[in-house]
C-alpha cells in the first residue's frame, strides 16, 4: 500500500505536519512566511523542504506531487478575540491564495486529493455564516466535497486545554468522502490532566515569576489562591479556570496581552506557564526542540498560534483510513 505525501501552507512550527506524520503520512514540502517559525520548523522537521516566503509568491508548480495539502490559514480575521473583519482583513484573503494554488496545481496535474483546512470555530458563524458559505462555495466550485466539524482539544485530543477549532476536510474523490465519517472520531476521556503537564514544583528562572515589584502583583495575589488551577490575567481582573484545564492559549500570551496563563506553584509563587509547558499543552512531543536563539515571547507566540497535534493526528488517521479503503477497492478491481 502506498504511503501518502503532504504539503502544508501556513506551516507555522509544524503542528499539522506532526499530526499527519504520526498518522503515517510523509510531509515533503511546506511554506511559512515567519522566519522565527521557520527556525523551529526546520529543527524539528529536517526531512521536509521548507520554503520561507510569502504565499503570494508561491506558484502551484513549486509544490511537488502530493496527495494531501494542508493549510492552517490566518485565524485573526475571524477570531472572537480579534476584530472579526473576515475577508475585509487582508489576512482573510489568504484563503483566496489557497484557491489560486489549487487552480495552478490542477493545471500541473497535481490537484490535491485531500485538502485539509484549520481555523477558529468562529469561522463557521462569522458574518451570520456568510463567510463559511463563500468558503464552501469556492471549494465546491473546484469539485471538492466538504465535511467540517468543530473539535475541542480537551475532548478529542486528551490534552488539558480548552481549545475549539473548526477542521475542514475536502475530498476530491467521492469514495474517500464516503469512507470518511466524523462519527468515528468520538470524544475520549481526559486522562492527561494539567498536573501531568505543568510542574508545580519546578525551579524556574525569576523572569517567569510575578513578584512584589510588578504593578499587577496585588491583584494577582488577591485572586490567585489555589494550587492545581490555571488562571487568566486579563489586564484588570483575574479568572480561575474551574474546569481543570488550561484556557485557550493565544498568540499574544506573554507579550503584554491578555490571557496570560498563570499558576500558584507549590512554593506559593505566582508564575507564568513555561514555554515548554505551553507546547505540551498543544500536544507537541516532549523531545521537541525549542531553538535556543529564540526569546520566550517568540516561543509563546508560536505555541499560541499552533494546532493541537493529537487532534490533528486523530483526524489524519481517519483520512488515511478512508483513502486506503478507496485504494484497496481500486486495486481489487484491477485484479
Amino acid at each position: 500500500m502506498k504511503q501518502y505525501k503532504m504539503a502544508s501552507l501556513f506551516a507555522g512550527i509544524g503542528g499539522i505536519d506532526y499530526g499527519f506524520e504520526q498518522a503515517g503520512v510523509i510531509p515533503v514540502w511546506a511554506n511559512e512566511v515567519d522566519k522565527y517559525c521557520a527556525i523551529t520548523f526546520t529543527l524539528n522537521h529536517k526531512k521536509t523542504k521548507l520554503i520561507v516566503d510569502d504565499i503570494c509568491n508561491i506558484k502551484g508548480k513549486d509544490i511537488p506531487k502530493i496527495d494531501i495539502l494542508s493549510a492552517g490559514f490566518p485565524c485573526q480575521p475571524f477570531s472572537i478575540a480579534g476584530y472579526r473583519k473576515g475577508f475585509q482583513d487582508n489576512r482573510g484573503n489568504m484563503f483566496r491564495q489557497i484557491m489560486r494554488l489549487i487552480d495552478e496545481m490542477e493545471k500541473n496535474n497535481n490537484k490535491p486529493r485531500i485538502l485539509f483546512l484549520e481555523n477558529v470555530k468562529n469561522l463557521k458563524t462569522h458574518d451570520n455564516g456568510h463567510t463559511f458559505d463563500i468558503i464552501r462555495s469556492e471549494l465546491e466550485k473546484r469539485k471538492y466535497i466538504v465535511k467540517e466539524k468543530i473539535l475541542n482539544t480537551c475532548e478529542y485530543g486528551n490534552v488539558p486545554q480548552n481549545r475549539e477549532r473548526i477542521l475542514i476536510v475536502c475530498f476530491l474523490n467521492a469514495s474517500d468522502s464516503q469512507n470518511f465519517d466524523w462519527e468515528n472520531i468520538c470524544k475520549i476521556k481526559l486522562t492527561n490532566t494539567i498536573e501531568k503537564v505543568v510542574d508545580w514544583n519546578a525551579d524556574v528562572d525569576k523572569k517567569y515569576l510575578y513578584e512584589k515589584n510588578k504593578s499587577c502583583y496585588q491583584l494577582l495575589k488577591k485572586n490567585i489562591t489555589e494550587h492545581n488551577t490555571i488562571y487568566q490575567y486579563r489586564r484588570v481582573y483575574v479568572r480561575a479556570n474551574k474546569t481543570g484545564v488550561c484556557p485557550t492559549l493565544t498568540a499574544n500570551m506573554g507579550m503584554g496581552g491578555h490571557n496570560v496563563p498563570l499558576i500558584l506553584d507549590n512554593k506559593n509563587r505566582i508564575r507564568k506557564l513555561l514555554p515548554r509547558e505551553c507546547l505540551l499543552l498543544q500536544g507537541f512531543p516532549k523531545d521537541m526542540i525549542i531553538p535556543k536563539e529564540l526569546c520566550d515571547s517568540r516561543v509563546y507566540k508560536q505555541a499560541g498560534n499552533a494546532v493541537s497535534v493529537p487532534v490533528i493526528k486523530r483526524v489524519a488517521e481517519e483520512i488515511v483510513k478512508a483513502m486506503k479503503e478507496t485504494d484497496l477497492i481500486y486495486e481489487d478491481n484491477k485484479l
